[in-house]
């Protein structure tokens, strides 16, 4: 939407080394084309340093017409992530899973957190892109329906126009998108969401007892993701209890890897547990950046750093771990 951001898609693939080949080419092949124009690629949820008034507009009806209708809410849109696309083609069991993920949300976005920096300032979120993001109309997390008769998409609103929202522009948080540089970060987090919409699919029982306590109880594991990421704790409904992103990820893992061995993917499902040991794409630029200020004496030099590193590591196309050489995670509280 905004000329400051590239989009890139891959062809539908079965196979996760193959679908981290072609994330890994188009990365390097447009990072050598920007390199030609003088320009820099980089993943992340937000840029560290570029601030939205200076951001133009892609010329394009689609973006037209979005423009139109979120008026500077679009401009301030800059935020990137991944999109995972899963297909359910029965509609009453994908509004059914829709609700039943959302205790799953916070663990997602927990663990890709890559936006520590807005606006050319410390945020102090581990993920601030979903605050930025929010902005937007119709982002929130979805109400809990009975079926897909019970949803919005099936009311006279979402014909579009002034009377209502087009279906295509509800952006329910169904998933915490990540841009993370290191390819390992993106297979894996595709890796969680894809077995666990095949688990909720083939097993309704799970949270089938959804309530509008649950969903709050989401939000605000949502929130603790978004400020402290894998260093945070969620409210456990069940036993009313706090506990650890590690405990909260072993009992996911445990949960889904007969799902992951059908699928394909055990190994990046277990890969999850190395950015609890590494941290996340955001305890990496918080990393880089208190090193560089405090070698370079300069804020604003050190933001420079910062997006230097999320270039070559995009540049790289290949998994690399996401912690700097001898760089510990900064860890807010």
């Amino acid at each position: 939407m905004l000329q400051c951001q590239l989009e890139v898609a891959t062809p539908p693939l079965h196979d996760f080394g193959e679908a981290e080949a072609a994330l890994g080419g188009l990365r390097q092949g447009i990072s050598v084309i920007a390199g030609d124009h003088g320009l820099l690629v980089m993943t992340s949820g937000t840029h560290p340093s570029a601030t939205w008034l200076r951001q133009r507009v892609t010329a394009a009806a689609r973006y037209d017409r979005m423009m139109r209708d979120l008026q500077m809410l679009g401009s301030r849109n800059q935020v990137c992530g991944l999109h995972v696309h899963v297909e359910i083609a029965d509609e009453d069991r994908r509004i059914s899973i829709m609700g039943r993920i959302l205790p799953f949300l916070p663990l997602l976005l927990a663990l890709s957190t890559s936006s520590p920096f807005w606006q050319g300032h410390r945020s102090g979120l581990m993920g601030y892109r979903l605050a930025a993001y929010r902005e937007l109309p119709r982002t929130r997390l979805p109400e809990v329906f009975e079926n897909a008769r019970a949803a919005p998409s099936r009311t006279p609103a979402s014909s579009g126009g002034r009377s209502g929202p087009r279906t295509s522009t509800r952006r329910w948080n169904c998933a915490s998108p990540t841009a993370a540089p290191a390819l390992v970060t993106p297979s894996a987090i595709a890796a969680l969401y894809r077995c666990l919409v095949r688990r909720l699919d083939l097993d309704g029982a799970i949270n089938a007892d959804m309530s509008a306590a649950t969903r709050a109880l989401a939000a605000e594991n949502v929130w603790r993701a978004q400020h402290y990421g894998i260093h945070g704790a969620f409210v456990d409904e069940r036993t009313a209890s706090m506990r650890s992103v590690a405990d909260v990820l072993e009992d996911t893992i445990a949960l889904l890897e007969n799902d992951a061995r059908e699928l394909g993917c055990l190994p990046q499902l277990m890969s999850l547990r190395d950015i609890l040991s590494r941290g996340t794409s955001a305890d990496t630029q918080l990393a880089v950046f208190e090193e560089a200020r405090n070698r370079l004496r300069n804020s604003e030099q050190a933001l420079g750093v910062v997006v230097d590193w999320l270039a070559s590591e995009t540049r790289s196309g290949k998994q690399r771990t996401a912690r700097a050489p001898g760089m510990a995670p900064q860890l807010l509280h």
